[in-house]
């Protein structure tokens, strides 16, 4: 069983209020979890002391919200609490992760779930950005924007058109047409070419091998930057790179700068790849780790640099769950 959370306020205390507020904040919290109706085992409602006109329960039964048990209740009047609010509680059978719900003047109650918000963090490899940010997105509710998968989706149609992902004039062609979106179902990210769900088929070596090399035109990084603008700027989500902060997301509400000594760094990289079954030199290692950083931090296209505003985190002597406990505690003290 799963318990999804959501407040709503009113403008004056009436019964035409009450019923407004309550249908859009049931649809919202419908919509945002995929909820089937017959799928809502109860819905409790409580409301602030000075709201007397009407019971949200009924409200509830009349938007349609039929099949369930329906609870309402007065909360005791709190001097200095927010006025007019309805709260709500759905007890619904399946698992899953929820999405609270907080919609007109109870958004203050949480800021962090209630409104779009981009968290972007940067970093040189093997800093913990990517584990990081895939936790700090499940613990947030939000998407974790895989970027790696978009550039994949490019070479899986490159490679289903017979376009050779060497020759620019001919990728640049196909950025022209390409119909490529993301789509963020059950905590997982789907990306889609031309509406097909194509997120099982970017894995494979043929993919992966196409991805490297066709990732390295511009014309193909300008058009997954602008995708990926499109995507943060209708839903929130977290991305990870060398240039979120700086050049893909410069207006991102939270940023974030990992580092972690080269030391460090490459022992993370050699203990996942050892992890594998891979046999690594670990001092060859450390001298890629280095020729990676010179490369990243001093390419002539967004290079890896850490913005203004972003916070420093040094993970050297710290676990990702530390890590993202830090960041977590940043982003509140923001808001």
């Amino acid at each position: 069983m799963t318990v999804i959370r959501g407040a709503t306020t009113i403008m004056k205390d009436c019964a035409e209020e009450i019923r407004a507020a309550v249908a859009e904040l049931l649809e919202q919290i419908e919509s945002r979890n995929a909820l089937k109706r017959d799928e809502v085992l109860s819905i409790v409602f409580s409301s602030t002391s000075d709201i007397h006109s009407f019971y949200p329960a009924k409200a509830a039964r009349e938007a349609g919200f039929a099949s369930c048990s329906l609870f309402s209740a007065q909360e005791p009047e709190i001097e200095g609490g927010l006025a007019l609010c309805i709260r709500v509680m759905l007890f619904v059978e399946k698992n899953i992760t929820p999405h609270h719900v907080y919609l007109r003047g109870a958004r203050v109650l949480r800021r962090d779930i209630a409104q779009k918000y981009n968290i972007a963090i940067d970093g040189p490899a093997g800093s913990g950005k990517s584990t990081v940010a895939k936790l700090l997105a499940n613990d947030c509710h939000i998407l974790y924007l895989d970027t790696g998968a978009m550039y994949r989706a490019c070479a899986l149609a490159a490679l289903r058109k017979g376009v050779d992902v060497e020759d620019e004039v001919q990728v640049c062609d196909l950025m022209r047409t390409l119909e490529l979106s993301v789509g963020y179902s059950d905590g997982v990210q789907h990306t889609y070419l031309s509406k097909e769900d194509v997120s099982a088929l970017l894995r494979t070596p043929d993919v992966s091998m196409a991805a490297s090399t066709i990732s390295r035109h511009p014309s193909v990084r300008m058009k997954m930057v602008e995708k990926q603008r499109e995507i943060a700027s209708k839903m929130s989500c977290v991305l990870d790179g060398r240039d979120i902060g700086t050049f893909v997301l410069p207006d991102a509400d939270f940023k974030f700068f990992l580092t972690a000594s080269p030391e460090v760094r490459a022992k993370r990289r050699y203990d996942e790849m050892v992890a594998r079954g891979k046999k690594v030199d670990f001092e060859a290692l450390k001298r890629d780790i280095a020729a990676r950083d010179k490369q990243d931090s001093t390419r002539a296209l967004a290079p890896l640099k850490q913005a203004d505003d972003a916070i420093l985190i040094d993970t050297s002597e710290m676990t990702v769950e530390e890590v993202v406990e830090t960041i977590k505690r940043k982003m509140q003290e923001k808001i």
